[in-house]
């Protein structure tokens, strides 16, 4: 499909020239330069491929101009044109299943917890001294920091890197070339 083309320069003649060389020829158009250069609005030259795959001639057309809306629909006709859907039989229920996101996070977050009684030390039971519950809080702090995580999560890296060569065998090579310097 062709629409109007304009020649008003010798780059344009020439991009003519080439677009009327790849069409058909056709009995019906004596110059289909001249034709595509006076094409007016919703006008066409087009040619189709035939049922063995030749194009065929071509031909002048008009072309019908869309019936479809350039806008947004108006929520009554939208919710008109959902209800009058075939597909709204199978697809119309709303399903709210879990996302990947809720069931990891149900998996991970504690259980509800449930304060105990408050009960007496047995004979056999210790009293909590002070200073180990001091000491196991600051560990608690330490452990939790992020200063902490960070460098474990460093060690753990540099170790699983280092075994890694170990096992893979390239670990001696390196060692071996720095003894050589």
């Amino acid at each position: 499909m062709q629409h109007a083309l304009r020649a008003f320069t010798p780059d344009n003649a020439k991009a003519l020239k080439a677009t009327v060389g790849t069409f058909p020829k056709s009995n019906l158009y004596a110059d289909l330069g001249e034709l595509l250069t006076t094409l007016g609005i919703g006008e066409a030259v087009v040619t189709i491929l035939s049922e063995n795959g030749a194009p065929t001639p071509v031909a002048w057309t008009r072309l019908r101009p869309p019936s479809s809306l350039m806008a947004q629909l108006a929520p009554a006709q939208q919710q008109a044109m959902v209800a009058a859907s075939p597909l709204q039989a199978e697809y119309g229920t709303t399903v709210d299943r879990d996302s990947a996101y809720e069931m990891l996070l149900a998996k991970v977050a504690p259980a509800p917890e449930v304060a105990p009684e408050p009960a007496a030390p047995t004979p056999r039971q210790e009293p909590e001294r002070p200073d180990v519950a001091i000491a196991g809080g600051a560990l608690a702090i330490v452990l939790g920091s992020s200063l902490f995580k960070s460098f474990a999560r460093s060690a753990a890296s540099a170790a699983g890197r280092e075994i890694t060569r170990d096992l893979s065998g390239t670990a001696p090579r390196r060692r071996a070339t720095r003894r050589r310097r």
